[in-house]
């Protein structure tokens, strides 16, 4: 027989077992604490996101529907783009086309830029031309919409979507 005495394995007591899992718990807290902080932040960089989207929208929208056709065109252009944006909810493209609607009340919403542009009374061509650039601007804000909200743009629209002014 050798030197060596067979000792009798004896089981943990609860207090020992939790002990040894104590460090499991304290990493399985840690890696739950950062992914909650990771969303946190994750969540507040969208809604910082969202709510420059929306300050830029609104002064847009206010140049959109404002008196000077140029600021008028500025506004729809910037409008087309933001209306690309992931951060434009399916709502609020629905006020972008309320507001294309409202710049261009003789198509009655519907087919937009398909007329040529209203000579005004005593208006030279460089008034024309404004106002063709505005509906040139709408009809690609249109377009942007029509392509977010799975919708069909006649072909007049698209035309005039393509005319560069």
């Amino acid at each position: 027989m050798s030197g060596f005495q067979e000792v009798g394995s004896v089981p943990a007591e609860w207090w020992q077992v939790a002990g040894a899992l104590g460090p499991l718990a304290v990493l399985v807290a840690a890696a739950i604490g950062a992914y909650m902080a990771w969303r946190t932040v994750q969540q507040k960089a969208v809604a910082d996101n969202r709510a420059e989207w929306w300050k830029r929208t609104q002064w847009a929208l206010d140049q959109a529907l404002g008196p000077n056709a140029n600021g008028r065109a500025l506004g729809l252009a910037t409008l087309a783009v933001l209306a690309r944006s992931p951060l434009a909810a399916p709502d609020e493209l629905e006020l972008l086309d309320i507001a294309w609607k409202s710049v261009t009340p003789e198509a009655g919403g519907t087919t937009a830029g398909t007329q040529a542009p209203r000579q005004v009374l005593g208006a030279g061509g460089h008034q024309a031309a404004e106002e063709r650039r505005v509906q040139a601007a709408a009809a690609r804000l249109r377009v942007a919409l029509d392509g977010r909200l799975g919708r069909a743009t006649p072909p007049a629209i698209q035309a005039l979507a393509g005319k560069r002014d």
